[in-house]
Order: structure tokens, then C-alpha cells, then sequence
């Protein structure tokens, strides 16, 4: 007989703890569904994202470096693809539902402009009279409205949790169906969010390193958390090649992190007394956490990026130079309204040409951006 939803949603009351969100206890969505025969909610979710558009789109969105600097640096998707891993190990050491978490760290950025944080500052100087611009609150968006993919509903019609999970600071009054406010969040979006942090601070060593922007020499002056996992490395397996060499101190630090907010999690859920996934939503104050002698040297890791990598002028400029095209183009397709298909026009008159237009720039790839502001505005600040 083949494995229906209910085998799996057994799994979970037997193997998850009891502070867990299961599949089969979901608040639901927004628009009535047949459930799925096979998989539980939240898989169902996880697959709608990845066969999303907007997750296909961030392969050629900015990480750190101007997409297309080399072919070994990080783009939105990698990265995406390596929260999730981190996300979901973290998920199956304490417990907690595997598919949610994953989920909700496949979709994190889906909102996220071209060109880095450059391009989310400028979209929302652009928007500030418009209700500003924020990549958390536009990955909701992504999925509840800007997607279509379904004759009968807009969006990905996701789950309670996985929204809940993307919500962040997002206000959602007078819906029942979306998450409410002035709750913390499930411990599933909890740990995706963190594991966003350590995969991006860790690879971006990674990926200043292989850029030569980053010395290894520096690093073991300056950062205590490579001090430390180099000291190690070279104490346990002698002079290794470069490249190894680096990889393998990366690994090491993630592992540390990895291990510190398990650890400083499970004690956090005892202290607090945490017994169901809500009583962890209405404890008012994050769990999933590092320790803090962990927080205070990673506060010295974001220093020392900050000065040395991601304001640096070969990081800096280009997204800096990239970021002017958006204005530009943003001016361009509000005096050019014609560009748009009848349904977009249609959500123009209820959400205003600003934020329509805001939607359509914070869609584009970096390439796409470029492209369309050569072909529609002409070279300009981008030669």
C-alpha cells in the first residue's frame, strides 16, 4: 500500500517533541483545500515554494557580491539552499518539525530585491510615502498575492504556520487566518531564522576569502571564532592545502554555532517551562538563541564584516552603482503604465501604481534589472 498523509503525520506525534508543530494540528489556509493525499501541509508547502517563480528568480539575485562576479560566490539561492540545510539540522536535534522549518527557510527571501540590501534601501526611500519596503514583509506578499499558479486562489495559498513563519514584523489585523500580533513566533520559524544568520556571516567568510578581499592572517588576529576553529584545525590535521584548509575551518565554525544554539535551546525550553508550540508562541520572547559569550563573539565576527568586506569599494560600489538603476526604472514604469497586463492594472487600483511597480522591480533578477534599464532608459550610470 502506498505511504499516505496519515503515516507520516503518525511519525511525527511519535517521534517530534511535544513543543512541535505538527503537520496534522495546522491553524489551515487562507483559501479552503482538498488536503494532499500523500505528503502533510507543510510538504505540500515546501514543494509549492520550490516550484515557485520567485524562487527560481533568486539564482540571479545578488548575495554579497553583484551576481555574476564569479562563478564560485554566493547568490540568493545558494544561500536559500544552505539555510535550509542548517535550518533543518538544527530542527532535527531538538525535535522540532523538520518540514516546517525547511519551508519556512526556502521561502525567507523570495521578496528579496535585486542587488542586495542596496536595493532594498533604495525600494524603500522610493516607497517611504507608499508604506516603505521591507524583503520579510514582500516574501508574505510573494506568497499570498503575486504568485499565480492557481485558477482558484492568488498566491501559494500556504499554511498558517509557514506565513507565520515569514511574517516577522508584519502586521496581520482582522483575518483570523493570518498570524496574529504581539505573539512570538513557533520555534520552527525561530530556528530558521537563525539559521539564516549563521549560514550568511559564516559563507560570507567564505566567499570574502575566495574574492581576496578577506586574509586568513587578518582573521586570526581580528575574529576569535576563526582564531580559535583554525587553531584547531591546524592542531588536528596539520598544514592542509588552501582551499581544504578554509572549507574546513567554515565547517568548523558552523558546526560550533550549530552545536551552541542546540544546547542554549533545549535549556531555554526547559527554563521556560515551554510544553505545546503555542505555549512557545505566547512566551513573548525568542528561545532559539546562542549563549551569550556565542553572541558576544559573533557580534565581533559581524564587526569585523561590516569594515572589511561588505562596505569595502569592490563590494560596495558595484551594488551601490546597480542600486541607481532602480529609480530610474521606477520613475520609467510609472509614467509608462501601458507596460502592465490588465490584472496588474486590476491590483493597481487597489494597492496604487507605487507599489505595483515596487512589486515588479523587487521581482527582477540583477541581470533583468540591467538589461531593462539599458533597453527602456539607455547605459547611463550602469556603463
Amino acid at each position: 500500500m502506498p505511504c499516505t498523509r496519515a503515516e507520516p503525520e503518525k511519525r511525527e506525534r511519535l517521534v517530534l517533541a511535544r513543543y512541535a508543530q505538527l503537520s496534522a494540528e495546522s491553524r489551515g489556509r487562507q483559501y479552503k483545500e482538498e488536503p494532499p493525499e500523500w505528503r502533510t501541509q507543510f510538504q505540500r508547502d515546501r514543494d509549492r515554494v520550490i516550484h515557485s517563480r520567485a524562487f527560481r528568480r533568486l539564482e540571479y539575485k545578488t548575495q554579497v557580491f553583484l551576481n555574476g562576479s564569479g562563478d564560485h560566490l554566493r547568490t540568493r539561492l545558494t544561500h536559500t539552499i544552505e539555510v535550509a540545510g542548517i535550518s533543518r539540522n538544527i530542527a532535527r536535534a531538538l525535535r522540532l518539525n523538520e518540514d516546517l522549518t525547511e519551508t519556512i527557510a526556502l521561502a525567507h527571501d523570495l521578496g528579496h530585491s535585486p542587488f542586495g540590501h542596496k536595493g532594498e534601501a533604495v525600494l524603500n526611500q522610493l516607497m517611504k510615502e507608499h508604506g516603505g519596503f521591507e524583503h520579510n514583509r514582500q516574501s508574505l506578499r510573494v506568497v499570498e498575492l503575486l504568485e499565480q499558479k492557481y485558477p482558484p486562489f492568488p498566491g501559494l495559498n500556504l499554511t498558517w504556520e509557514v506565513r507565520e513563519g515569514l511574517s516577522k514584523h508584519a502586521a496581520a489585523p482582522g483575518n483570523p487566518t493570518k498570524p496574529p500580533k504581539r505573539e512570538a513566533h513557533s520555534l520552527e520559524a525561530q530556528v530558521a531564522d537563525i539559521g539564516d544568520e549563521i549560514a550568511y556571516y559564516s559563507h560570507d567568510l567564505d566567499d570574502g576569502l575566495t574574492s581576496g578581499l578577506l586574509s586568513e592572517t587578518q582573521l586570526a588576529r581580528d575574529v576569535q571564532i576563526w582564531s580559535e576553529a583554525s587553531g584547531g584545525v591546524k592542531r588536528n590535521y596539520g598544514e592542509l592545502a588552501d582551499e581544504c584548509r578554509r572549507y574546513f575551518i567554515i565547517r568548523c565554525i558552523i558546526d560550533s554555532q550549530v552545536k551552541d544554539v542546540v544546547e542554549t535551546t533545549e535549556k531555554n525550553i526547559a527554563e521556560a517551562g515551554i510544553k505545546t508550540a503555542d505555549d512557545a508562541r505566547a512566551c513573548g520572547k525568542p528561545l532559539v538563541r546562542y549563549s551569550r559569550p556565542r553572541k558576544e563573539l559573533n557580534l565581533q565576527l559581524r564587526r569585523y564584516l561590516y569594515k572589511n568586506l561588505y562596505f569595502s569599494p569592490e563590494v560596495h560600489e558595484p551594488n551601490r552603482r546597480a542600486g541607481t538603476l532602480l529609480p530610474e526604472l521606477f520613475d520609467y514604469f510609472l509614467k509608462h503604465r501601458g507596460t502592465f497586463n490588465e490584472l496588474t492594472r486590476k491590483r493597481a487600483r487597489k494597492d496604487g501604481w507605487p507599489r505595483v511597480v515596487c512589486d515588479y522591480l523587487a521581482g527582477m533578477t540583477d541581470r533583468y534589472a540591467i538589461q531593462e534599464h539599458q533597453r527602456l532608459v539607455g547605459a547611463g550610470t550602469w556603463s
